[in-house]
């Protein structure tokens, strides 16, 4: 039996395990299919997280035991909403650390589902939209004072623009039409950059349960309804505000040439994507929104893309130290994409925010 397959069995009572193999496209943690022998649940995913990524694993997994734990006591027998069960070793650990201090976890499966990795077709944005809707409402009753914050900082978009001017100072990245375009690009909204924080701290918005990653492979489709049924990868569930989740979904999705094109004077925000999305999202999500999240959803959305362009340009100063790149410019170009979004967010505020109360 492999290394990794005795790891495996660590998280079994009396399943045997026939196969283990890498699974999955995610760049962060080790990811592995494991297929054991039981007629009822023949697989499940073993992973070894990152820990550079996420320094206190614990936490994480504290998280979301409370939140799959809330959400399996919420759903109805007629609900077709599913969610993975966090897997516990013979001594009733969540997790498992091996001799090199590796953490390991594992987690079942959920079968005959499928996720995609960009928008297919309108009736996919508007599960997409219901998958988010689904999960944030089915958590929105969780009190966050429970939940730990895996991520300091995340979405404080404030504190990015501090650590920019800290970067920029410093910088010795010379000038150029692309990185004078960003600079310009960034002092022109310097005082948009406050407006979610501002109205949190005025008590406007208030902190709930977020996802922190709702991209769209992060979305299950049942593989034959096509329809939402679950929301994977909850490392980063965290209190925040939804308008950080709205405004990540909507960044990602409606980019219709994705964030790693070069042709980023080409990028534009696809609001008939925009409108599907939201459509799903608000069948199911109005039960628990108020008059000032409707208000704020629009600045949510021209922020966290903003929010994006802005860390990417900010690591391209500092000379690509936190984001993988491919090549010296890669952050320039990642920056660019995200601001060029941003533009033309701008330029269909009118558009979105018609959407948005529609």
């Amino acid at each position: 039996m492999s290394e990794i397959a005795v790891i495996a069995q660590l998280f079994l009572s009396q399943e045997t395990i026939t196969n283990v193999k890498e699974y999955g496209s995610g760049n962060i943690n080790q990811t592995f299919l494991v297929t054991t022998d039981s007629p009822t649940e023949s697989y499940y995913i073993l992973q070894k997280i990152n820990t550079q990524v996420f320094p206190n694993p614990e936490l994480v997994m504290d998280n979301i035991c409370l939140v799959t734990n809330h959400i399996k006591n919420k759903l109805s027998v007629k609900q077709p909403w599913e969610i993975s069960r966090v897997l516990f070793t013979k001594d009733q650990k969540h997790h498992y650390r091996d001799e090199q201090d590796n953490f390991w976890r594992g987690i079942t499966f959920i079968d005959n589902s499928l996720c995609l990795e960009k928008v297919e077709s309108l009736s996919h944005a508007k599960q997409i939209g219901y998958g988010l809707g689904t999960f944030h409402n089915l958590i929105s009753d969780l009190p966050v004072t429970k939940l730990g914050d895996t991520l300091p900082g995340f979405h404080i978009t404030p504190n990015y623009l501090q650590n920019y001017y800290r970067i920029e100072n410093n910088s010795a990245i010379n000038s150029s039409i692309e990185v004078d375009y960003a600079k310009n690009f960034i002092q022109a909204r310097v005082n948009f950059i406050e407006i979610l924080e501002t109205a949190k701290e005025q008590g406007l918005l208030r902190l709930l349960p977020i996802h922190g990653d709702p991209k769209i492979n992060n979305i299950l489709l049942d593989r034959d309804s096509k329809n939402a049924i679950s929301m994977i990868d909850l490392d980063t569930v965290k209190p925040g505000l939804i308008h950080y989740d709205i405004g990540d979904c909507l960044r990602s999705a409606c980019n219709t040439l994705g964030e790693e094109t070069s042709n980023w004077e080409q990028v534009k925000f696809d609001t008939e994507i925009a409108r599907a999305i939201l459509q799903g999202y608000l069948t199911v999500a109005q039960e628990f929104l108020t008059d000032y999240d409707y208000q704020y959803f629009y600045d949510g959305i021209r922020l966290i893309a903003f929010e994006l362009g802005l860390r990417f340009f900010t690591d391209y100063l500092a000379g690509n130290v936190y984001f993988k790149t491919n090549y010296s410019e890669h952050n320039l170009i990642r920056a660019l994409v995200q601001f060029k979004l941003t533009e033309s967010i701008e330029n269909q505020e009118d558009i979105i925010k018609k959407i948005i109360l529609s």
